[in-house]
Parts: C-alpha cells; structure tokens; sequence
C-alpha cells in the first residue's frame, strides 16, 4: 500500500497552508487574530480560528474545506439546507453560517463553509437519562428528514455501501492476493443476506408498506454528538457534522450508539426508542437492519481508507491497513457478521 512520495506531495490538501485558510476566510469578511488550530478530520480539512471582531456574536469559527471532488456544490447545498432546517425547527445542530448570503464558497480551488465554534464533551452514554434524551432529539431530525428527500446526495444502501466500494478495491487491486477470493466469497455470502432486506438492497423500488427511508444524520456516532451538562446554557446534546447525511432507514442514525455485549445493547437501545418514541413511532422491523448496517459499514470503511491513500495524513495514521493480516481480518469479521445477522434481532 505504500505510494510514491511525489504522489503524496501532490495531493490536494498539501496546497492548503495556513496562509491559505486565513485568506480564505478572509475572502467572506472574516478576519483571524493569529490563532489558527487544525482540527481532528481525516475525511476535510477543519480548523477553528479566533476572530479580531465578533462575527453575528462568535468570536471563534470553525472552518471545513471539503474534500476535493468528493461532494458537488448541490450535494453540499443539500447539506447546509437540512442543518438549517434542523435549526429551523429548534433542533440542536450546528449550520453553517451565511456569509455574503451564501453557505458555501470557493477559494484557491477548495470548497468551505464556516460554523460557529460550539464546545462540548463526549456524551456519557452508559447513562441511560443521557440516551434517552438522544433519542428524542434523533427523533425530532427524523421529523425534520421525512419532510422531504434528497435530491442529490446518495442513499445508503447495499449498491452505495458495498457493490460499488467492492468493484473499485477489486479493479484497483487493493485486496491482498492471498485472500481476496476468500474476502469476495464471503462478502458475496454477507450480501445475500444483506439484500433479502429490501430496503438496503440495490434499485429496491420504493414500498409503501416496507421500512421508510428519510434524510438522515447518517454518521450518528458518539464523536458527532457534543454534550452540554444540566445546569449550563444549551444543555443536553447538539449534533455536529452532517457530511454523511444520506438517505437511509432511521435506525441507522441508532445503532452506532450502542456497544457491549447483547444485554447491554438491548438496555441502551430500549432507552434511546423510549426517547425516540415520546416525539416519534419508531419501526421495530428495523432492529433486523442494525448487523446489515454494521456490515455495509465494513466495506465501505475498507474502500474508504483504500481511496485517500494519497492524502499524506492516511498512511500516518492507518498504518496497519492493505496488510495481508488486515484483509484477513475483513475476512474473519465477515464471517462473525454472516452469523450476527442469522440471529434473532436486538429487542428494544
């Protein structure tokens, strides 16, 4: 897996310097102090800058360069509306400011956004008081997401998650020789079973009394939510993040937040549905797409690593990825998903 070092050099985000990001932001009237920090991202580049003047009450911003040629303007236009509709209906996400009437901007051949900084920590979610309030906010997104579809911005399902991620590590030659057979055979196994459920299986047409797919948060994991104690102003949860907003079933914006053995799993899933469920029916049907989902999130995970191999922070930071041992491992995860999902389904 390793590339040639010009290749690394000549990645996108190796032009965006500091100096770079400040005339960015410059560009739409914002103007830093010299406080300039990078921020945790792999798939953007973020950074939070101090401002000299206050812009619409912040002092400090958040800058996302997006990664070049991931989203078009209208996939990211759809993005920035569904936060500010979420905001719209006093839902505690964080949009993108407007600046110069616009949400979305260009410089030096990257596209960006600025938000306003909010603070948080990471949601205590052995608490079940902490999930349930969870679920009522997810709940109150799903409101918002059912209102309408995307129009532009793909779904989440077995033909986005894993037959087109399957095709470009296989043309790519990205699977280790050794076990690639094994890796496509038992994927093939792993998506028959997927694909029986015809919501996440690929061109399923639309069922009126099938599971319903909605605009979706889509990357609802516990890094995504930042939490604010009882007691101080906003408290509760707010969501950050929207990149991955998709199309797909409510569930999926659930599932990431459970961990643990099955006992554990079924009390923190009970407590965010009974959240869930003061402000919205939640499907029961879907709790037999939480392993399918888990699964899907596999192979794209593999493809996404194997895709920005060339962002030099990637090979920094996933050393262990393209082995022979890694892919064996996909492989004997694989197996331990096919008999996740021939089980009984979570209860809620």
């Amino acid at each position: 897996m390793n590339q040639a070092s010009s290749a690394q050099r000549l990645h996108p985000y190796t032009a965006l310097t500091p100096d770079v990001v400040q005339d960015a932001l410059a560009s739409v009237g914002l103007w830093g102090d010299g406080r300039l920090a990078a921020l945790n991202s792999f798939e953007n580049r973020v950074y939070q800058m101090h401002l000299e003047s206050p812009v619409e009450g912040h002092s400090q911003v958040v800058a996302k360069f997006y990664r070049p040629e991931r989203w078009s303007d209208a996939q990211i236009a759809e993005e920035h509306a569904f936060a500010e509709a979420l905001v719209a209906a006093e839902i505690p996400a964080v949009p993108p400011l407007r600046l110069e009437g616009q949400t979305l901007h260009h410089f030096g051949g990257f596209a960006f956004a600025v938000s306003p900084r909010r603070g948080g920590r990471r949601p205590e979610l052995e608490n079940f008081e902490v999930l349930e309030w969870i679920g009522r906010f997810l709940a109150r997104i799903h409101t918002v997401g059912a209102q309408q579809p995307f129009v532009t911005r793909p779904a989440l399902n077995a033909a986005t998650f894993a037959h087109e991620p399957r095709d470009w590590l296989l043309e790519h030659r990205m699977v280790a020789p050794e076990v690639q057979t094994a890796w496509r055979e038992t994927l093939a196994e792993a998506l028959a079973i997927i694909e029986s459920h015809p919501c996440l299986s690929a061109g399923a047409p639309s069922d009126p009394e099938g599971i319903q797919t909605l605009r979706l948060h889509g990357d609802c994991h516990p890094g995504n939510i930042l939490w604010t104690p009882e007691g101080e102003p906003g408290a509760g949860p707010h969501f950050v993040d929207l990149d991955d907003a998709r199309m797909g079933p409510a569930v999926q914006d659930i599932w990431m937040l459970l961990s643990g053995e099955r006992r554990q799993q079924n009390q923190q899933l009970g407590a965010l549905i009974d959240g869930y469920e003061q402000f919205r029916p939640f499907d029961r049907r879907e709790l037999a797409l939480i392993e399918p989902l888990r699964t899907l999130r596999l192979v794209h995970y593999s493809a996404w690593l194997a895709r920005r191999w060339e962002d030099p922070a990637f090979p920094i930071n996933f050393p262990w990825f393209g082995s022979r041992d890694y892919w064996q491992g996909q492989v004997d995860m694989l197996v331990e998903q096919i008999e996740e999902m021939q089980n009984p389904p979570l209860v809620a």
